[in-house]
């Protein structure tokens, strides 16, 4: 049955992410009906990491600066060490995460894909998962962290590492059927 065949997915991404954590999501959307765009400060193609070298290009659909939250039904935050260390600095990809919580919309984010939601101050108070080495930020910044495959709350899913990947890619695409969480919103 394909549950997410009316949903369009943006997958917020920079160069340097983990190839799988990309991927896997992108094909669990796709194999439950859904649209997918690849979303990216990049203009043309980003960079995969795999097994710490380098690895894969997949095209950019949309420019960061040419999208909204109100184009979307749920957005992706893929992890690896570089992607998100480079959209928490950026305004644009900030701004987008920041709009998807603003409206209530459902958001993925696994391994160190949480870092970006720390600077769109959407981590307090929330329950959490990462990568165990950014743990100490996501505290700091006031969520719950707990040390499990996969945490939802109020339509937020997170996961800590690529062996999470099963349980992630089906709450996340739980989460994304459901659509608006009132409980999202700050």
């Amino acid at each position: 049955m394909k549950t997410l065949s009316n949903r369009q997915i943006a997958i917020l991404t920079e160069n340097g992410f983990e190839e799988v954590e990309l991927t896997s999501p992108m094909q669990a959307l796709k194999d439950a009906g859904a649209t997918v765009h690849i979303v990216s400060p990049q203009k043309e193609k980003v960079k995969a990491m795999k097994d710490h070298d380098w690895s894969i290009e997949i095209p950019v659909d949309r420019h960061v600066s040419e999208v909204s939250a109100s184009d979307y039904d749920g957005l992706v935050l893929p992890g690896g060490v570089f992607n998100p260390d480079q959209l928490r600095m950026n305004d644009q990809a900030i701004r987008f995460i920041s709009e998807f919580f603003e409206a209530g919309k459902p958001v993925a984010a696994i391994c160190h894909g949480p870092q970006a939601l720390i600077n769109a101050n959407v981590v307090r108070g929330r329950d959490i998962t990462s990568y165990p080495s950014i743990k100490t930020d996501l505290i700091n910044a006031g969520a719950n962290w707990q040390n499990l495959e996969v945490v939802v709350d109020n339509g937020l899913v997170t996961s800590r590492t690529p062996e999470d990947l099963p349980a992630f890619n089906k709450k996340m695409c739980e989460e994304f059927a459901e659509g608006i969480h009132e409980g999202q919103k700050p």
